[in-house]
């Protein structure tokens, strides 16, 4: 099924006492280009979410936003400095019996002098972590690929309804043509005996001649092969795989038949036709450069 490069995507969860909100958007672009952006603290987490993505996306300019909130306060350690606590606790049994003071040096006292005690935020596993975010990743990258595919269907149907249009054109441009090779041999033959009236030429050779230059003017050969490149055209969108860059391809190989038969056809009739049919391509091509 054919895909948008554009896109949105959105997925959230509570996983771990945290929750975990992923959202990827997209644009245009010719080949991937992913971004990530994700807190400082989990930010090796950003590889294993660009792995996912490109499993996932084949082209466009992808940003992926993550945030995490913990819930109910962040698992903290608290420890002793010792050494600290030791040279706050000797300076104070110091001064009591320097001054014979009363001794009231107490735990409470002592922790509240600063750096006694350490606050450190628990030590988290990373891999844990990391398989989260891309869980939730997942989700968003459900949600955005099925935007991407609502976009897509209405795409093909625009391609295809052009390409109808095209056929269209190409049945008229063949039936005329035919007509037209005959016309301009007709008139070729004649302005060659007029310019020839008074030379020993055979009026075999004439004919062979006026033959040969009349089936330049001919396209056959261009019309068969437009429509080779339309049926082509037809399985590829029925492929269900990335084909954006194929059809840039294949878009050209349009232009150049349609620009061929134009040039080589100098009836009016077919000359109209032939400027529909570009016109019908070049919207087909505006719309291959959204195709993944």
């Amino acid at each position: 099924m054919l895909k948008s490069m554009t896109g949105y995507g959105r997925g959230e969860a509570v996983l771990n006492g945290r929750t975990i909100t992923v959202e990827v958007r997209s644009v245009n672009n010719r080949y991937l280009d992913c971004s990530v952006k994700v807190p400082r603290l989990y930010i090796f987490a950003e590889d294993a979410i660009k792995s996912r993505v490109q499993g996932s996306i084949s082209r466009g300019k992808v940003d992926v936003f993550v945030t995490l909130e913990s819930i109910g306060g962040e698992q903290v350690v608290i420890s002793v400095n010792q050494p600290v606590a030791d040279s706050y606790y000797n300076a104070l049994t110091g001064l009591r019996d320097r001054y014979r003071l009363r001794d009231d040096i107490s735990v409470s006292l002592l922790s509240r002098f600063q750096d006694v005690l350490l606050v450190e935020k628990s030590q988290e596993d990373v891999e844990a972590v990391a398989k989260d975010i891309c869980s939730v990743l997942d989700i968003a990258l459900a949600d955005f690929n099925a935007m991407r595919q609502r976009e897509g269907e209405k795409l093909a149907q625009d391609i295809r309804s052009r390409a109808d249009t095209i056929a269209q054109l190409l049945a008229k441009v063949e039936k005329r043509s035919p007509q037209t090779v005959s016309e301009y041999r007709a008139k070729l033959e004649s302005r060659m005996r007029e310019v020839l009236s008074n030379t020993q030429l055979e009026e075999s050779r004439i004919l062979t001649e006026a033959a040969i230059f009349a089936d330049k003017v001919a396209v056959d050969e261009e019309t068969v092969r437009l429509r080779s490149h339309l049926g082509q055209l037809a399985e590829m969108l029925e492929s269900g795989v990335p084909i954006g860059r194929k059809l840039d391809f294949l878009i050209q190989e349009f232009n150049r038949e349609a620009n061929t038969i134009g040039s080589k056809c100098t009836d009016l009739e077919i000359s109209r036709h032939v400027v529909d049919i570009k016109a019908e391509i070049e919207k087909i091509r505006e719309q291959v450069q959204n195709v993944e």
